[in-house]
């Protein structure tokens, strides 16, 4: 009997703009890139605050940097870590790195000096650039114990005219130093005429990044991102969500993770469109920067957009432009869609993917809404996107696919998954099962090839016997009008072995006017009695990393 996968019923909801197959990439990014400025040279690349730069004015920028690199003997294959925000600074070097045939290593801004070495040692990068006051507070320590052999570092307002920035509060937390040892970068390319045989000849089946993953479990792992990888990608973005030359994307998503990198970078570059860029998420700075660039696309955590529909300024704000909104990374609450269509009038389509696969495998289709599953009451992921198989499979047993209807592990393979992990050829072993890469999440596939993430097999919650998925739990907090964020994990319990907590941050102006008695009662009433929280801990505000997903990890740490 055929897989029911195997028919791929998820196809006959596709738009009529999106074919069943999407063709391979045959250039690199730095390639495809290339075209864009041949194509649009004098179109904006970048809208960084107040300042636009061109297309021609971003390759001249990156060809001066790759004329570096190849003064500082860094050639194909070599490292180049970038250790920035969301700054003009970060494509400038990546894509200098790229004409080097260099593979990028993006690192976390908020990463401190254990962090940092870990990931400049395991990567073996041999330049970092970074900005002044994160090199200063956490990075010079350690510089020394790793294999980089030049830094350069640059300040947030570099590249900006004038004294505007000043009174940006974004820009005015730090003033701009040049640490001993460093190269000031932008007077260095002003100082460095471009070489074009720094220009080395880069194929799509080159390594483009080792972007880490967060290390739930473990050290963090390189995941080593082609650049066929970005590209097939980024052309499903740009298909997926009919991207164009009237469009912009909007970059909410840090450039340091796979959703900025692919749903804002790569796409950006590809269409030859420009991208916003505000230095870091704040929900003040984002909406102005709406209104000021008029930006039509972005993808990012349901989290950003919760910030966005409680910033002060969002009953005032003109959101309009911004119409074709995705979010992935971590579950999303129906009511929390249903909120931000209200206030903004924009559907907010969910997207599922991880850094081993590039971004997305499975989103929902520009223009539908995703369906809810009954059984979980979890909005759907969507739908697999172009060129991807898809089946769930047996927790225990891969082997074994489960039927319709079944919760399992998701299991995916196609054109966008990683080559694997950098200098872990057991760990990459153990993340594929017959050439489909296992993914970790656990989900069920309705009749009509909807996806449902129920949650993340670690996060599962053992209540007396009985399977508690966190994310069914906050769904249900979400339903409370005074819940801002909810997060829910399983402490130990003496006598259920663990039992359900909630940590909670409330709207403002329902603060201190919600016991935790009330949240508990308002959640048994709606759940099955061993599923609803039995403890809630109020904080202002639940921790996240910086790409908005929330740190299980540190509640979980909290409560024992």
């Amino acid at each position: 009997m055929a897989s029911v996968y195997a028919h791929k019923p998820w196809l006959k909801h596709y738009p009529a703009f999106v074919p069943s197959e999407l063709p391979l990439p045959q250039k690199s990014m730095i390639d495809l890139f290339e075209e864009s400025v041949r194509r649009a040279g004098e179109a904006p690349a970048i809208h960084y605050f107040y300042e636009t730069i061109s297309y021609r004015r971003l390759n001249d920028l990156a060809d001066r940097f790759a004329t570096l690199l190849a003064r500082w003997g860094v050639g194909p294959g070599d490292r180049v870590a970038l250790y920035l925000q969301n700054n003009p600074q970060f494509l400038i070097a990546q894509y200098g790195a790229w004409k080097r045939g260099a593979i990028v290593v993006p690192l976390n801004p908020m990463f401190k000096e254990k962090e940092v070495r870990y990931h400049l040692q395991d990567s073996g990068a041999k330049v970092l650039v970074a900005l002044d006051s994160l090199y200063a507070a956490h990075a010079e320590t350690v510089i020394g114990e790793t294999a980089v052999e030049q830094v350069v570092t640059t300040h947030e307002a570099d590249g900006l005219s004038g004294d505007r920035w000043r009174q940006i509060p974004l820009l005015t937390q730090t003033e701009k130093t040049v640490p001993a040892g460093t190269v000031d970068l932008f007077p260095a390319l002003e100082q460095t005429a471009p070489d074009p045989g720094a220009r080395a000849e880069v194929r799509p089946e080159d390594t483009a990044y080792l972007v880490y993953t967060s290390g739930t479990t473990g050290l963090p792992k390189g995941a080593m991102n082609l650049h066929r990888n970005i590209a097939f990608n980024a052309n499903a973005y740009r298909t997926w969500m009919q991207i164009g030359p009237d469009d912009a994307v909007f970059g909410m998503a840090p450039l340091f993770h796979i959703t900025g990198i692919v749903g804002h970078a790569a796409l950006a570059a590809l269409a030859g469109v420009p991208l916003v860029l505000f230095h870091r998420f704040d929900p003040d700075e984002a909406l102005r920067m709406i209104e000021t660039w008029r930006p039509t696309m972005t993808v990012a955590s349901i989290t950003a957009y919760i910030a966005l529909m409680n910033a002060p300024g969002a009953k005032h704000a003109d959101v309009r432009s911004l119409r074709k909104c995705y979010s992935g990374g971590a579950p999303i609450a129906p009511s929390l869609v249903e909120q931000f269509e209200q206030q903004f009038g924009a559907y907010i389509h969910n997207i599922y993917g991880l850094t081993e696969s590039n971004s997305p495998t499975h989103a929902v289709p520009m223009g539908a809404k995703a369906p809810v599953d009954p059984g979980s009451g979890a909005l759907s992921v969507g739908v697999p996107i172009p060129n991807v198989d898809a089946k769930v499979v047996d927790l225990e047993d891969p082997d074994r696919e489960v039927g319709v209807g079944e919760a399992g592990e998701f299991a995916v393979r196609g054109p966008m998954i990683f080559s694997g992990y950098w200098q872990k050829p057991e760990a990459t072993e153990k993340a594929f099962h017959n050439g489909y890469f296992l993914t970790g999440d656990v989900v069920v596939m309705d009749e009509e090839g909807w996806f449902y993430v129920v949650d993340r097999k670690k996060d599962m919650i053992n209540a007396s016997g009985y399977k508690v998925w966190p994310r069914e739990v906050e769904d249900t907090l979400y339903q409370h009008p005074a819940v801002k964020e909810a997060a829910v994990v399983g402490v130990p319990d003496p006598y259920r072995g663990e039992t359900v907590k909630a940590f909670v941050a409330l709207r403002e102006d329902y603060a201190g006017k919600v016991t935790a008695e009330e949240i508990i009662q308002f959640c048994k009433e709606r759940m099955a009695a061993y599923k609803y929280p039995r403890m809630v801990e109020f904080l202002p505000e639940i921790p996240k990393t910086a790409s908005g997903k929330f740190l299980r990890r540190e509640l979980r740490e909290r409560s024992t």
